[in-house]
């Protein structure tokens, strides 16, 4: 058996499923094989049966009734069948094979009484190492499927095929945070590693990180890193199945553990929307690594307006909501130069097919999860002018009367120069590019 053993080896090593064979008649070998069904072609190549063929050839007689086959597996049906026409007088084997075998496990063709010969059947021999050396082969060949395919995905996931997205900068793929638990997150990571800030943008819903491409050429060449991620369930971002996978907790922990992960610091806060606040609760949590926040249609604290709730709340409620359209008539980002953003297209292309819904129906209830603001954090960031809040003057969502004085409630002692309002709707970041040099100088270190 041990001689088996080294063949099962030898096969493992050509990359075949690891089981060697070997008959033996009056103290001699007479016959050998490993498995081979790969580099053959030949679904019939087990080491049994060439183990058979190569004795048969050897003696000159394909009846071996003097002969003992010595396997590493218990032999399948096929393999059985062929001892047994063969008139093998004994096959003795190692490991027990629950799936397929045929000497006991799943079925003892050995056994039959119609058939008019029976082969002894001995099991168990060397059973540990011969089972060793199968576990050690597919433990293998799983790690190599993973490392072939670092992020496989998740049957409680969706995924778009990585071509379905275009124009936008290539994203590294993460899935070894843990709180992603597998999924796959979409991070694009630009610039030197060592720059003096690192821009991290987080967008809201329904968006996803194509929000702030118009902003990167800016940072790029002064000289920053930007760091622009797909929240979970948006973007290029796996997208869980079912909604109760989210929560606010969680967007902030996948966040946090990102920011960890890269070493971010001197980190300056590009939020969007509910971006905003899940990017602020990574900053409280870490505020070593924060010196800074641009704010861009937040809303501070209190209830939201109507406006607002009623839009998330259509949004998680229909399930063919048009999010292109609906994003167009609270924000104009039909054309490129009205807000300077892509095509509806591009925000569709996240919800185009059935059952990507999932973050869009959670997001009302995650928005009421959400932390509130850390404002002691953000008075300070303000005393040393590293904060910049933004809003649209159109904004159909958050209409700027009531979002500064929303503001000016929640932080009395914000400056005129740190409360900002841009001629767009309410996708302030499509229309920011012209003042990203601004942004630099604002918060140069």
């Amino acid at each position: 058996m041990r001689i088996a053993l080294e063949l099962a080896r030898a096969a493992a090593q050509a990359g075949e499923v690891p089981v060697g064979a070997l008959i033996v008649k009056d103290g001699a070998i007479v016959g050998q094989g490993r498995n081979t069904p790969v580099a053959q072609g030949d679904p019939t190549a087990h080491a049994e049966v060439l183990a058979l063929r190569d004795a048969a050839a050897r003696l000159g007689n394909y009846r071996l009734d003097d002969c003992t086959l010595y396997v590493t597996l218990e032999p399948c049906t096929m393999c059985s069948g062929a001892m047994l026409h063969a008139r093998l007088g004994r096959v003795v084997y190692g490991a027990a094979e629950p799936r397929t075998g045929a000497a006991g496990s799943v079925l003892d063709v050995f056994a039959l009484p119609q058939i008019n010969h029976h082969t002894q059947v001995t099991r168990g021999v060397l059973a540990g190492e011969c089972a060793a050396v199968m576990s050690d082969f597919f433990r293998t060949r799983r790690a190599e499927q993973r490392a072939a395919q670092p992020h496989p995905l998740k049957d409680t996931a969706l995924r778009h095929a990585d071509s379905t997205f275009g124009g936008f900068a290539q994203p590294q793929w993460r899935s070894d945070l843990p709180a992603l638990a597998g999924l796959r997150l979409a991070v694009v990571d630009e610039g030197p590693h060592d720059a003096p800030l690192t821009w991290l943008c987080l967008h809201g819903s329904p968006s996803w990180g194509q929000l702030f491409q118009p902003m990167l050429p800016g940072w790029l060449q002064a000289g920053r890193r930007v760091v622009v991620p797909d929240l979970p369930g948006f973007g290029r971002s796996d997208q869980p199945k079912k909604e109760k996978a989210h929560s606010a907790a969680w967007h902030v922990q996948v966040l946090r553990e990102l920011v960890l992960a890269l070493d971010l610091r001197s980190i300056v806060l590009v939020g969007h929307d509910d971006g905003a606040r899940l990017g602020l609760a990574v900053a409280q949590a870490e505020p070593a690594r924060f010196c800074g926040a641009w704010l861009m249609n937040a809303w501070p604290a209190g209830p939201a307006p109507d406006a607002c709730v009623q839009w998330f709340a259509q949004a998680a409620r229909k399930p063919s909501w048009p999010v292109g359209r609906a994003m167009h008539e609270v924000g104009d980002i039909g054309e490129v130069g009205a807000e300077g953003g892509a095509q509806p297209q591009a925000w569709n292309l996240p919800f185009s097919q059935p059952g990507h819904r999932a973050a869009l129906q959670a997001w009302p209830r995650v928005q009421a999860e959400m932390p509130p603001l850390p404002m002691a954090l953000l008075a300070q960031w303000s005393r040393q002018q590293r904060l910049w809040v933004q809003g649209g003057e159109h904004d159909a969502l958050m209409p700027a009367p009531a979002w500064r004085q929303a503001w000016l409630q929640a932080l009395p002692q914000l400056p005129p120069a740190q409360l900002r309002l841009s001629p767009c709707g309410h996708w302030v970041p499509l229309c920011a590019a012209g003042m990203v040099a601004d942004a630099v100088e604002y918060f140069r270190p």
